[in-house]
């Protein structure tokens, strides 16, 4: 993946937000990620422009199809790699602040053993 990990973090942000409002504008992502109205716009403007957001004439949100696809990878890894630390015995908080770090650096190879060492062992983390 070829995109900064600033914009990564945007993106997934859009997504969580996405997923819990349903609609997400900038003032949105300014205040769930502590960053001021400037530079929320001033990152918007540069993934509207590398065509990973639209955004409409009314000032929502969307994620185009190849920002989807990168949000959705991150949310992934986060949840992931957040439930094995958990499972692990460290505790929510700490396991999601980490969890953040780690996704934007760990490779795919490496993901997907931790993935799958995750649903083999932990029935409770097990796809349906």
């Amino acid at each position: 993946m070829n995109i900064k990990e600033s914009a990564q973090n945007y993106l997934e942000t859009i997504l969580i937000l996405h997923k819990k409002n349903g609609s997400v504008r900038s003032i949105d992502v300014a205040n769930y990620m502590n960053y001021t109205k400037a530079s929320i716009s001033v990152a918007m403007k540069h993934l509207r422009e590398s065509d990973y957001i639209a955004i409409a004439a009314d000032g929502k949100i969307t994620l185009t199809p190849s920002g989807r696809e990168i949000a959705e990878m991150l949310y992934e890894r986060h949840q992931v790699i957040a439930d094995i630390l958990i499972a692990l015995g460290v505790n929510e908080k700490t396991a999601y602040e980490d969890s953040c770090k780690i996704e934007h650096d760990l490779s795919e190879e490496s993901f997907e053993k931790i993935k799958e060492c995750l649903y083999k062992h932990h029935t409770q983390f097990r796809k349906s």
